[in-house]
């Protein structure tokens, strides 16, 4: 379970990040504030990678789970590539030091700009979604007068047994090619002049915490390899996705030792390269909301605990109903529990981090740590209520950085411009 493991740790009753108190840092950067620990990001990427190192493999961070350019640049430097789903995200893999030769492309609505963009990049491959999307990147290969590389997203039909929210791999999703037309799909794009066809790709969800589906789906694909082999059509790159849970309450996910084994006999005399995409495993625990206790107000069956933290800075609550473990960054004796919701400044009612949670009381000024929120915590938020979004900071032993300055004021009307005809 090594890979779950983290780097926040009570010591003389303070939250520490590492070896620095998370106080501290509340103190100096101020509330609400993203926190991540180094140390973590460089264990989870490991995990994948020492997992895989009886096989070629290449490990894809999923840039929608962060996109802080120094996140990624931890990343770039320990060998990973990128699994990216838009032009702004093609682009800060690229910034961050990441080879395009290592940059997957997924994505149902790629554009004609961000098409062109990655092809002269000279991108690994295009993870394909239709046949119409196939024909446009033919279209634009052919006007840049290049080859594009890709391979087809294959919905196999699997239900992950996860959120249906962020579950991509059933029929009724709109991702990827139906398993059934596959192999017409891939005669479709041997016909293309401008395409070259070098790998197979799938991704049946995310949050996922049972092997039983991510296996169902892999030997799908192998079957399509190599009945596409029989029709003269060689795929080089397997591309499985992501989507291995983490532990936000009492899940217990596998760890990616787990699923290298049990690929490892299938893989056995195949001539294949294994693209991962991990994203929440390799960033989810290793990231923390702190957030300030503003008020306490008691309503009629519970205390509502007011932060300055809201569902502008961390939508999973509100959106999927997700649960992220919430405690005091102080921990003190004889303290009481209460029966509570946390809840943040915005003006919803599905503005909350927890709901109807038994929590040790805690007072006005204190701060809270919301833990697991490294994944789909900054990426996801937004300027809702006109708030400004947090700070993010890095911790690698006992120093710390800024990676993000919180936004201003004058960062929310940025770009927006008065008509001439309004003014004077």
């Amino acid at each position: 379970m090594g890979v779950l493991l983290h780097f926040f740790t009570y010591k003389k009753n303070i939250l520490h990040v590492e070896d620095v108190p998370i106080s501290e840092l509340a103190e100096i950067y101020g509330t609400p504030i993203y926190i991540y620990s180094y140390k973590t990001l460089i264990r989870h990427y490991k995990a994948y990678d020492d997992s895989f190192k009886y096989h070629p493999h290449l490990i894809c961070f999923a840039l929608k789970a962060n996109t802080n350019r120094a996140l990624l640049t931890v990343f770039a430097k320990e060998g990973a590539g990128a699994d990216v789903v838009s032009g702004g995200e093609l682009y800060r893999a690229l910034m961050a030091g990441i080879s395009p030769k290592k940059i997957v492309y997924a994505g149902v609505g790629k554009t004609a700009v961000e098409i062109e963009y990655a092809i002269r990049q000279g991108i690994l491959m295009f993870n394909v979604e239709s046949e119409q999307e196939l024909a446009e990147i033919d279209r634009i290969a052919g006007i840049c007068n290049m080859k594009a590389p890709i391979a087809l997203r294959v919905n196999p039909d699997i239900d992950p047994m996860t959120h249906p929210y962020i579950s991509t791999g059933l029929k009724k999703n709109k991702f990827g090619i139906p398993y059934e037309t596959a192999i017409e799909s891939y005669k479709f794009a041997a016909s293309l002049k401008n395409i070259e066809i070098i790998g197979i790709h799938k991704h049946i969800g995310s949050q996922i915490v049972n092997l039983a589906p991510f296996m169902d789906a892999f030997n799908r694909l192998l079957h399509l390899v190599d009945m596409l082999k029989e029709d003269g059509i060689s795929i080089k790159y397997l591309d499985i996705g992501g989507g291995l849970g983490i532990q936000y309450l009492d899940e217990i996910p596998p760890h990616p030792t787990e699923l290298a084994k049990e690929f490892k006999p299938l893989l056995q005399d195949r001539d294949l390269i294994i693209i991962l995409e991990p994203g929440r495993t390799m960033v989810g625990n290793a990231g923390v909301l702190i957030t300030k206790v503003l008020y306490i107000k008691n309503g009629y069956d519970r205390d509502f605990i007011i932060v300055d933290a809201g569902m502008n800075d961390l939508a999973r609550p509100a959106m999927y109903g997700a649960y992220h473990h919430i405690m005091p960054v102080a921990k003190k004796k004889n303290r009481q529990e209460v029966f509570a919701d946390i809840v943040g400044p915005i003006c919803e009612s599905g503005d909350f981090l927890g709901k109807e949670r038994q929590i040790p009381e805690v007072k006005q000024g204190e701060f809270v740590a919301v833990m697991s929120a490294g994944a789909y915590g900054y990426t996801m938020s937004s300027n809702y209520n006109s708030r400004p979004r947090p700070a993010e900071v890095l911790v690698n032993g006992s120093e710390h950085f800024l990676i993000r300055q919180r936004e201003t004021y004058e960062d929310l009307v940025k770009g927006e411009m008065v008509p001439e005809f309004l003014k004077g």
